[in-house]
């Protein structure tokens, strides 16, 4: 069984009345937040727990350490907490019970060994340490497996594992000996806001005024959140594992050879288990196929250190399987059979940050693999909340990728759906079928009619590509180019040749209205700011000259503004804007407000010009034009601006006559070869013009230098970040943002494949896929700024392959923009 610590050095200790930093929650999260803040120089900072550190979810995890994670920054978090629990053990005293075994992920299908051939391209260009070993190998390392059902494994030295209640009271001693406070029993009640934005906190201790409060709470994240008026889409899932009998196998190799002789860590993804050596025994542990969430209505109060019923029947299939992986565990006895709640969130990663529409109140939730992870997050936490911004992106953890379709029900739907999918593959082109529907347009029948494979983005409902009806809109899951091929191709043809439509509710729409809005644009954006009736696009910098933004700005008025952009960023942008908005202006994130159809292609100037009585000539409406007017009979604003490279006008219009407008644009352009397009031809296009995205090319991570935004960049002003991108800038950027073609047919690049020069890694794709209208396929992504100059001959990992790649200079496809500005 896990085992139960306590600490009651702090609970004699009174209360603060004032605090920096109250952190809600004794967690190992909570625990090694306080450890950073305290360690970066914060000592006023405080944890409240409500029993015992651990209780809830820590104290019983199975405590498997590992660095892999589908998103790659996360994987460096994850190899930076591995590293940190030395440093923890070194300052606190108290162990952690580290044991570093290395650790395997075992393929025992082609799909899953493609997989790992991915996982080994990241780890080429982020330098962690992984390696493919043989079956043969791998029943070297790790006698008890039986080599005969794999292809091969990757092998990874800093895996292992550790004990949870251990390493938890170390970030907590730790965080004291740098100046820091926790106080057990002695959990939050009730909280309210004060007009200066801190917060006040009743305990049963006494109250605690906080100038910033972070809810780490847990399987109680829900409560605390609703103290607050926040409704966190978190939901506790039970989830067992095992613990053998001593096994004579361990008991004889640990007697020979010591901790030397401690079988490594595995995962069999195949199998859906993961499995270390526990003592003299072995931990085994599974997700369900079928998922059990826990406490919908919420979690008890007085819950603390105690186990759920255990239920072998759910997880029977999952044992045969590793019977047959590890037949020693079929033959060994069952000493516990664990079966506990921990919290998931709907996409499987942490939430965490300050949460969008609130002051001074952050979150750090979700952290289901919390031992793997925790460690990162604090460090996060720490800098954000120190310095302002993290060191590294982490959008794949930020709160604000959810908003307010994020409900605590399609919370536990999708979260249930993660859960049963956590050892299941997703493969880069496949949509999931949980939590649907969620948001949809006044469009969603009509296309889906016409064939729409629907994808979700931020809730909302969007077409990714159109076959020729519903019964014809699917596809298979696949690394390589799947069946939608060919009707991408028709659709940037017609894009290409005629006009093509696609719905653009998708994108982001911040407005700002007032007397000061010109000046505060003029700050927080690093390029111009338009004249009445002008579109620009700009770069939006963080302090530190990181991209935060690629904004499209258009001025209706003097005093009157909309900016579109990324619709994944749309709260993490509003978090921006409001956190220090000006008196003189108002602003409100309008995205639902406005949806809307753009259409491209050498036909959509006529097709325009049948719909509205404007003149749209060239010469009368000029690329970067902007007008409120009248289209097919309803009002609009005109945006002529095109992303697919064609020329090309944007139609926003609110949603009650979005109906309306498409139905007069399908008549329209009947006869000029009309065509509905989806995200995949317009991702497709936007690579041939070398144009990059927000949250593949477009992040934190970089610079305006390094991504070739600095070409958009009004110098002749005071802008946010403007110091360091100088700087940048005069020094030279160490990397730069790319666009290549790849020799190679029937697969294309996804996103985080190596890119290589004389079999070193030099940089990663950010993004790719095969470009219609030059037929080849394409790539962008960052390189070591020595490798960047056009022609360059690199290479590309796809699948394990190397395949040659040259650095272009210049857009592919109508290099000069002469089709856009026609």
């Amino acid at each position: 069984m896990p085992e139960i610590q306590k600490d009651e050095t702090a609970s004699g200790k009174p209360l603060p009345s004032h605090a920096k930093v109250v952190v809600i929650g004794g967690g190992v999260v909570g625990c090694s937040i306080l450890f950073h803040l305290a360690k970066f120089g914060w000592k006023d900072v405080v944890l409240l727990e409500r029993d015992e550190l651990t209780s809830g979810s820590s104290w019983h995890a199975a405590g498997q350490i590992h660095t892999i994670s589908s998103d790659p920054n996360i994987s460096r978090l994850q190899s930076y907490t591995i590293d940190l629990y030395k440093e923890i053990e070194e300052t606190s005293g108290h162990s952690v019970g580290l044991h570093i075994t290395g650790g395997f992920y075992a393929a025992s299908t082609k799909e899953w060994y493609d997989y790992l051939k991915r996982e080994r391209s990241k780890a080429r260009y982020m330098g962690l340490h992984q390696e493919f070993i043989s079956p043969s190998e791998l029943a070297e390392r790790h006698p008890l497996v039986d080599p005969k059902h794999y292809y091969a494994a990757l092998w990874d030295d800093q895996d292992g594992d550790l004990d949870p209640s251990g390493a938890t009271y170390a970030f907590a001693k730790s965080a004291r000996v740098h100046g820091a406070q926790y106080f057990t029993h002695c959990g939050v009640t009730a909280m309210s806001q004060r007009s200066d934005g801190s917060w006040d906190l009743t305990t049963p201790k006494g109250q605690i005024n906080a100038e910033y409060v972070v809810n780490c709470g847990g399987l109680w994240a829900r409560e605390v959140g609703r103290m607050s008026g926040i409704h966190l889409p978190v939901q506790p899932m039970e989830h067992h594992y095992l613990i053998t009998e001593k096994i004579p196998q361990i008991a004889e190799r640990m007697e020979a050879m010591g901790e030397a002789g401690r079988l490594p860590a595995g995962i069999d993804y195949e199998a859906n288990i993961y499995f270390r050596q526990e003592r003299q025994g072995m931990l085994l542990g599974t997700y369900e196929p079928k998922s059990t969430p826990w406490k919908i209505g919420g979690t008890p109060w007085d819950f603390g250190h105690e186990l759920l019923q255990p239920d072998l029947d759910r997880i029977a299939d999952r044992l045969e399987m590793s019977f047959e992986r590890i037949p020693t565990i079929g033959e060994a006895g069952i000493k516990d059979m664990i079966n506990g709640p921990f919290t998931f969130g709907p996409d499987g990663n942490p939430m965490i940050g300050p949460v969008p529409g609130m002051k001074n109140y952050w979150v750090a939730v979700g952290v289901m693999a919390g031992f793997c992870q925790g460690g990162g997050v604090g460090l996060t936490m720490a800098e954000w909340m120190i310095e302002g911004e993290p060191s590294i992106d982490v959008w794949a953890m930020d709160v604000a990728r959810f908003g307010e379709f994020a409900t605590p029900e399609w919370g536990t739907i999708k979260s249930s759906e993660n859960y049963e999918r956590r050892f299941v593959m997703t493969f880069p082109n496949e949509t999931l079928p949980k939590g649907r529907m969620q948001k949809t347009t006044a469009l969603y029948d009509r296309l889906v009619a016409k064939g729409a494979l629907m994808g979700q983005g931020f809730g909302l409902e969007n077409a990714l590509w159109f076959a020729d009806g519903p019964e014809d809109a699917h596809e298979d899951p696949t690394f390589e180019r799947n069946r939608s091929h060919d009707y991408v191709a028709r659709e940037v043809k017609a894009v290409q040749e005629a006009v093509g439509g696609i719905e653009i509710a998708n994108f982001a729409k911040h407005e700002f209205k007032g007397a000061g809005a010109r000046a505060y644009l003029d700050h927080v954006l690093a390029g111009f700011v338009p004249k009445p009736g002008r579109l620009t696009l700009t770069p939006m910098l963080t302090p530190k000259g990181k991209l935060y933004g690629d904004l499209t700005v258009a001025c209706l008025a003097e005093d009157h503004f909309i900016l579109f952009g990324s619709g994944a960023m749309q709260e993490a942008h509003r978090r921006w804007f409001e956190k220090d908005l000006p008196g003189d202006l108002t602003y409100a994130n309008v995205s639902d407000d406005w949806h809307g159809i753009a259409l491209s292609g050498p036909k959509s100037r006529e097709l325009l010009a049948r719909l509205t009585r404007e003149d749209v000539s060239a010469g009368a409406f000029k690329f970067r034009d902007l007008r409120q007017t009248f289209v097919a009979g309803v009002p609009v604003i005109l945006n002529r601006i095109s992303f697919s490279g064609e020329l090309g006008y944007e139609i926003y219009c609110k949603s009650q006559y979005l109906l309306r407008l498409a139905e007069a644009i399908e008549e329209a352009g009947n006869d000029l070869g009309y065509r509905w397009y989806g995200a995949r031809a317009l991702m497709s296009m936007r690579l041939e013009k070398g144009w990059g995205v927000w949250t593949l090319e477009f992040r934190p991570d970089f610079n305006a230098v390094e991504s070739g935004m600095d070409a958009f960049i009004n110098w002749n002003k005071e802008f946010v970040g403007k110091a360091e991108t100088e700087a940048v800038r005069t020094e030279g950027a160490k990397q730069k943002l790319v666009t290549m073609t790849i020799d190679v047919d029937g697969i294309d690049v996804s996103n985080d494949e190596a890119i290589l020069k004389d079999s070193v890694a030099v940089g990663y794709v950010s993004s790719g896929g095969y470009a219609h209208r030059v037929g080849a396929s394409m790539a962008m992504g960052y390189v070591a700024a020595e490798n960047a100059a056009p022609g360059t001959i690199l290479q590309v990992e796809i699948l394990g392959d190397f395949y040659d790649a040259t650095v272009l200079g210049a857009p592919i496809y109508d290099a000069n923009g002469a089709n856009m500005r026609a």
